[in-house]
């Protein structure tokens, strides 16, 4: 099957981008309607150049997403493999334990497609219901590289959620427990892998607990945001005095101190279970004060047209935070929206300490690890943000 663009809509792909846009199909020769999700189709210029090799998602703005550019290949198990292949040789080059995120879509050209990685255990999660005719060839070959104990696939990603496609988890090799362990910076912790937020675990803010962990001893801490205690139980295990873990859920409160009693710290670890910004209002009234406060909220930019609107959260959490830190004190102010640029994350944390009355110095700014690799020409792959704020004295 062929799918034909627009004259001139080839010019991104030729620049190495994988999207194509459905405003950029020619309708007439390739018309959508023609297509089912998961598809695989040979992308053509105008001219009938082949551009590479595609599947489709006919219901979506980024209606087919290039494996394959300028080649025209089958998304079979001989490409999946080799692809896995590049990709896990990248992470055993960087890490010494298998704990990482071993896919990371487009950046390892198996795009929609992510894996992590828990030792003995992997989680797929497929971003489009179409490529679940592909799941047994996925699990196939991690099995065959791998040879884990078990193979989670979860069909919950937000993209899916949206088109009214997702589904559950369901173990398509193994076994696969509840909650898996894992190791990050030395420290210990179990990761809800069915019922969690995306995989269970974020891999991607490894690189900055770590820095974080250098300025942490004898700190009282406050984890904003704090899903399972990444941040949090860290620096309690690398010396903090007392850390506050706060979060919305019930359910990842407990596995808060679950972890904290994974790594013998449950005694300087307590929760707080609130909505962030009530809970940083009541935290303000109350006078309390710390040497650390981390932000890490889910992304408030889903689309570019809410820019302006999470913009504003942003700053709004921001300033609370600041009311909370004391003069010298740390602020680790995070993003995961992949529409806010940095200077943008960096002049809303200016504008809020204009507002809570004191000044910031920016020390250090973290991102992803080499195990969510950018792809130069999709922007969209560089999402991650961390900030590192000195509060200045008075």
């Amino acid at each position: 099957m062929d799918l034909y663009l627009r004259k001139g809509a080839e010019r991104r792909v030729r620049a190495g981008h994988l999207w194509i846009y459905s405003n950029e199909v020619d309708s007439q020769r390739s018309s959508l309607g023609g297509f089912a999700s998961g598809d695989c189709v040979l992308v053509r210029s105008a001219g009938g150049e082949l551009l590479g090799s595609a599947w489709m998602e006919p219901g979506s703005l980024i209606c087919a997403r290039l494996y394959a550019p300028r080649s025209d290949q089958p998304f079979d198990r001989g490409l999946v493999t080799a692809r896995l292949a590049q990709a896990l040789a990248v992470r055993e080059e960087f890490f010494d334990n298998p704990y990482y995120r071993l896919v990371y879509g487009d950046s390892d050209g198996l795009p929609g497609v992510v894996v992590d990685r828990f030792g003995a255990y992997l989680v797929l999660q497929l971003h489009s219901a179409g490529l679940e005719q592909y799941a047994d060839e996925l699990t196939g070959a991690l099995v065959d590289m791998i040879n884990p104990a078990g193979v989670l696939l979860r069909g919950d990603s937000r993209s899916r959620r949206e088109q009214g496609e997702a589904a559950g988890a369901r173990v398509s090799y193994g076994d696969v427990p509840r909650s898996v362990p894992l190791i990050e910076n030395g420290t210990r912790f179990s990761a809800p892998v069915y019922s969690g937020q995306k995989t269970g675990w974020f891999y991607d803010h490894r690189l900055s607990r770590a820095l974080l962990g250098s300025w942490v001893r004898d700190a009282a801490v406050l984890d904003v945001y704090s899903y399972v205690g990444a941040w949090g139980v860290q620096a309690a295990a690398r010396g903090a005095s007392a850390v506050t873990c706060v979060d919305s859920s019930a359910p990842a409160l407990e596995q808060v101190e679950a972890n904290a009693a994974l790594n013998d710290v449950q005694g300087t670890v307590t929760t707080l279970r609130g909505a962030a910004s009530e809970v940083m209002t009541d935290l303000a009234a109350a006078g309390s004060l710390y040497d650390v406060v981390v932000l890490d909220p889910p992304a408030f930019i889903q689309r570019r047209k809410d820019l302006k609107k999470g913009i504003a959260g942003y700053r709004r959490i921001n300033e609370q935070a600041l009311r909370l830190l004391r003069p010298g004190g740390m602020l680790v102010s995070a993003s995961c929206s992949m529409h806010l640029q940095r200077a943008d994350l960096l002049h809303a944390v200016q504008q809020a300490a204009v507002r809570a009355g004191c000044a910031v110095q920016l020390l250090a700014q973290g991102g992803q690890g080499p195990d969510h690799p950018v792809h130069p020409a999709i922007a969209e792959t560089e999402y991650l943000k961390a900030l590192f704020l000195r509060r200045c004295a008075e």
